[in-house]
């Protein structure tokens, strides 16, 4: 079944929510503080891990710096265009105005959005609901549900029950990308793979700042160069053609 790898990512994300909201109701807000700066920090390792890969990968090329930047500007274009951040925000206020029992407006709105974002920028997200949606196997969906697990126990502690909601989040976007895996089939090689990376990367820098209260990107805005990326990589390859 192509959805089994999304359905126990969502199991996953939604016990560790549980666990972290029973662990943070007894935690005090200096150590909730805390926690949310060493999540920040976690997320620019993982964030710059991603990003830099686009210059010291076998695969890259000159110029796909380039392409990946090309996509983050052309997607927060698109993404501001269709107001994505504001879509998101919007959605999380509904949910909060609906769920809260007295938690401060913009929590369960923020955990909502940093969560979602953390749990489906990766490229596991991309790479293992493909494997999953050609072939069943889940190892790589398996693989990010006990990562995806462990990170829901400390943003619910830290951010709340809005964690809980990127849950629906996880299954349209992985259920999707494993649903129409088959239109993915020979266009997803290894450049194309690591210009997403590249993009998701950065991403989860804007993830961090916000995090840390430095900035408040909106980071949704960028999600449109998550989609751009394999396509400016390949625009980048005919440029390097048409020039060799």
């Amino acid at each position: 079944m192509f959805l089994t790898g999304t359905l126990l990512n969502v199991a996953t994300v939604l016990i560790g929510t549980t666990i972290g909201l029973l662990i943070g109701a007894r935690m005090p807000p200096r150590m909730q503080g805390s926690l949310t700066t060493g999540l920040a920090f976690f997320t620019i390792a993982i964030g710059l891990s991603m990003a830099i890969a686009i210059f010291n990968d076998p695969a890259a090329q000159p110029g796909d710096d380039l392409a990946v930047l090309g996509a983050i500007l052309a997607g927060v274009v698109i993404g501001e265009l269709l107001r994505l951040h504001d879509g998101l925000e919007r959605l999380g206020g509904w949910f909060q105005r609906r769920l809260s029992r007295g938690e401060r407006p913009s929590r369960i709105a923020e955990g909502f959005v940093t969560a979602s974002i953390v749990f489906c920028v990766g490229p596991l997200t991309i790479l293992g609901s493909i494997e999953n949606g050609l072939t069943g196997d889940i190892q790589l969906l398996s693989i990010k549900s006990l990562l995806d697990g462990v990170a829901s126990i400390a943003f619910a502690a830290a951010l709340g029950a809005g964690v809980y909601l990127s849950a629906l989040v996880v299954l349209v976007v992985q259920g999707s990308i494993a649903g129409g895996a088959a239109l993915f089939q020979g266009v997803m090689d290894d450049r194309a793979i690591l210009g997403v990376t590249a993009a998701g990367g950065l991403i989860l820098l804007g993830v961090a700042l916000r995090l840390l209260d430095l900035k408040p990107v909106r980071v949704a805005s960028f999600l449109p160069a998550i989609v751009l990326a394999p396509i400016f990589m390949g625009l980048a390859e005919l440029v390097r053609g048409a020039l060799a």
